[in-house]
């Protein structure tokens, strides 16, 4: 059978917390997560919640070996727990990426490369990096149901920075396109979409892909918004001219400068152009989740995601160039 996990907490869970299986404080998760089988047996109930499967025979029992994979009690097909994961291949210990998870979620506002390197110990900076960004990567990895009713879109520039051998002239900032729920009395859900130019068709495709078809867009006057009404959407302008002083889609207006201060604190200033659609994708995570009950969930749904989504090569992770 699958390792028993004896989570030893000293006070009762959460009711969410109780169903998911996932800590809610510091003290917790270095309790649940106090060996390396324990935390095998955790990424087990994430890739199979309704029971094991063997793939080759279907059989739902498999043996925890000691070199820590697991084997099918029927047909002995053996299976690492991160085997066509994020984590596939990993040299880096179960327990050390939880580890970093929990720093990355535990954070309010998430952490740098160089904070996760000196919380975990790591010696080198690109190991610390490697994983900040495979983690981006699984937080934008779930297929997300587009923003519906009453959204707020508007586009705007975001300062960047340049790849070591980028062109000396090329602008400082990236555009960007900012869709936001209106909800009753608070923001509600938050796209963030790194556009390359702002030609109309670029513009419609993108709200196409965050956007339900039906739903009821309100942006300012740009030409480039006038074709949203032959896309099934009730087109709503709600600024036609310059409105000096005059916030006429507040919501993201909010999220923008919201954006800009999480660069500025804890990126400490602008990332790479090439590099700014993971770091939009970790902010939107966080952004849609802020009202979770603790951290522990953020933390549940970040693995999730990593467990759910495809190896992602070495390479392609490095395919454009580090930050220095």
């Amino acid at each position: 059978m699958l390792y028993a996990l004896d989570t030893g907490f000293r006070r009762p869970l959460s009711e969410r917390a109780m169903q998911e299986h996932y800590p809610n404080n510091r003290r917790e998760f270095d309790e649940m997560f106090a060996s390396e089988e324990a935390c095998i047996s955790y990424l087990g109930r994430l890739r199979w919640p309704e029971g094991f499967r063997c793939q080759k025979c279907a059989s739902s029992t498999a043996w925890l070996l000691k070199r820590r994979i697991w084997e099918c009690t029927e047909c002995g097909t053996q299976r690492s727990p991160t085997e066509g994961t994020l984590l596939h291949r990993t040299r880096l210990s179960i327990k050390t990426w939880l580890d970093g998870a929990w720093h990355l979620c535990e954070q309010k506002n998430g952490m740098s490369a160089l904070g996760l390197k000196r919380a975990l110990g790591f010696g080198s900076y690109h190991t610390a990096w490697d994983m900040l960004h495979r983690m981006r990567l699984a937080m934008a990895h779930r297929c997300r149901e587009p923003l519906s009713g009453t959204v707020e879109v508007d586009e705007a520039f975001i300062a960047v920075r340049h790849a070591p051998g980028g062109e000396a002239g090329s602008p400082d900032r990236a555009l960007i396109l900012i869709a936001t729920e209106i909800g009753r009395s608070t923001i509600g859900r938050t796209r963030l979409k790194a556009i390359p130019d702002q030609e109309s068709s670029t513009f419609l495709k993108t709200i196409a892909h965050v956007v339900k078809p039906g739903s009821t867009v309100v942006t300012d006057g740009l030409p480039t918004y006038a074709g949203l009404s032959s896309l099934n959407y009730t087109h709503v302008v709600a600024r036609s001219g310059s409105d000096v002083g005059k916030a006429l889609l507040p919501r993201t207006f909010r999220v923008h400068a919201l954006l800009k201060r999480w660069f500025l604190g804890t990126l400490q200033g602008p990332v790479s152009r090439d590099r700014l659609q993971p770091y939009l994708d970790e902010f939107v995570f966080r952004f849609n989740r802020r009202n979770s009950d603790n951290r522990g969930y953020l933390f549940n749904e970040l693995m999730k995601q990593a467990v759910a989504m495809e190896p992602v090569p070495k390479a392609a992770i490095q395919a454009t160039p580090q930050p220095r």
